[in-house]
């Protein structure tokens, strides 16, 4: 067999043990060392099984992973999402809507903190959609907020999947996490709109409610600055060049555990659950990159990427419109698989063709991200409103499946934006390289 038939047969055993559910770190080390040892010898194999691993985990840079992510644990462990729920209600919670608004809002200020889709879900569903269904909120607007806030989570910095993306890519973390702040934020403003819109079609979908004091109001403000303050030292950090990566997320990461420590909500049992926590989510990104590591060796002697790159070029194609073809190709596989197991699958094969077309590759990191996401909420994965389900038991999978589909419609929207408009995503690293 050629080495490009055991490269194609590779892919295929690979997508097929995904949809079987084998866990994908699993997966990607079985394909990559079996087929390494088909075409270069399993002596080769055993050596590559051997020295792969020492060598993605002692990598400097996976360090900000586990940091990232204990910042988040350290949050959500404590309470925190919850007041600052409660604190952006207080303020916007009485206007026409403001309830969805404040889901997604507090969605935002949490995703960006947490950088995990099933974190800022779970945690914001089991606030805000018990107060929304106290006021008589439509259960579909209630649930499309919630999961439409989710998906914000990989796009606003610290995103573990951009962190990802620029370890598999060696693109900088830091400017791909400083790309995903304005893309972020529009996005945040097309959902706010869609609500916007949904409200003027249906007006009894969002009652009013009660309006707050203004001592209220600002008594409720103690709750959010923790949240500017983490953000504005570990990003801010970043793009003024004072903290890399793995710095910002140890000052977050500490900074987080003052914060649970100062307001009396860090117990051993906290403390544990976070600990624990982290420990389990990185342990599963480590074997995944080593096994994405050991998978795209195998693919670099199959000559899957060179042959795949020749083809293309041979196409009589514009580079716009093979990016669309690729686009749409992750918009199929975000339907079925999850997105760490379609960055690891596609990127050795994807990233090199992109650059060679003249496309940015921080640009399309975000992009692609974008258009993983949709998967997100979409069936039959969309593991987010499977999260919501898991919340509230009284919504059909079906109902909340069909409500999503107004921000689905948002998110295609950004995309096809920020194709037509690069700028918005590629200004603020080029400003940060500037400042550099």
């Amino acid at each position: 067999m050629s080495p490009e038939f055991i490269g194609l047969l590779g892919i295929a055993v690979l997508l097929l043990l995904f949809l079987l559910k084998v866990p994908v770190s699993i997966a990607l080390i079985i394909v990559g060392a079996t087929g390494f040892g088909f075409i270069r010898g399993f002596d080769a194999a055993f050596v590559q099984m051997g020295s792969t691993p020492f060598n993605t985990a002692s990598d400097y840079s996976l360090s900000v992973i586990p940091l990232f992510i204990l910042m988040g644990m350290f949050l959500s462990y404590s309470g925190f999402g919850q007041d600052l729920y409660q604190s952006v209600d207080k303020w916007i919670g009485h206007l026409k809507g403001g309830m969805a608004v404040t889901t997604v809002g507090t969605s935002s200020i949490f995703a960006a903190i947490s950088g995990s889709v099933n974190a800022t879900t779970a945690t914001i569903a089991k606030v805000s959609l018990p107060e929304m269904k106290r006021y008589n909120y439509s259960p579909s607007l209630s649930t499309a907020c919630v999961a439409a806030g989710g998906t914000l989570g990989p796009l606003i910095p610290p995103s573990v999947i951009l962190i990802l993306y620029g370890i598999l890519t060696m693109e900088s973390i830091g400017s791909l996490l400083i790309a995903g702040i304005i893309p972020g934020i529009v996005l945040i403003l097309v959902f706010l709109l869609t609500i916007y819109i949904w409200i003027a079609k249906y007006p009894d979908a969002a009652p009013p409610t009660v309006k707050s004091s203004w001592s209220d109001r600002f008594q409720s403000l103690k709750s959010v600055w923790p949240f500017v303050l983490l953000f504005i030292v570990s990003i801010g950090g970043i793009y003024f060049g004072i903290f890399t990566p793995t710095e910002a997320g140890a000052v977050g990461a500490f900074g987080s555990f003052l914060l649970a420590v100062l307001s009396g909500r860090l117990n051993v049992s906290t403390l544990v659950g976070a600990l624990s926590d982290t420990t389990r989510l990185s342990a599963m990104i480590f074997l995944i990159l080593i096994g994405a590591e050991l998978f795209s060796q195998f693919l670099s002697i199959s000559r899957i990427p060179t042959e795949i790159t020749m083809f293309v070029n041979q196409l009589d194609w514009s580079p716009m419109m093979i990016l669309i073809a690729i686009l749409l190709i992750y918009f199929l596989l975000g339907l079925f698989l999850e997105g760490i197991a379609i960055l690891v699958l596609t990127l050795p094969v994807v990233y090199p063709l992109i650059t060679e077309l003249g496309f940015d590759g921080i640009w399309f990191g975000v992009i692609m991200v974008m258009v993983i996401n949709i998967g997100l909420i979409t069936p039959p994965l969309g593991i987010s409103v499977y999260i919501i389900s898991g919340v509230v038991k009284d919504i059909s999978i079906e109902k909340i499946f069909k409500a999503v589909l107004p921000m689905v419609g948002a998110m295609i929207f950004c995309v096809i934006l920020f194709i037509l408009f690069p700028e918005i995503i590629t200004i603020l690293p080029k400003l940060m390289m500037g400042s550099g």
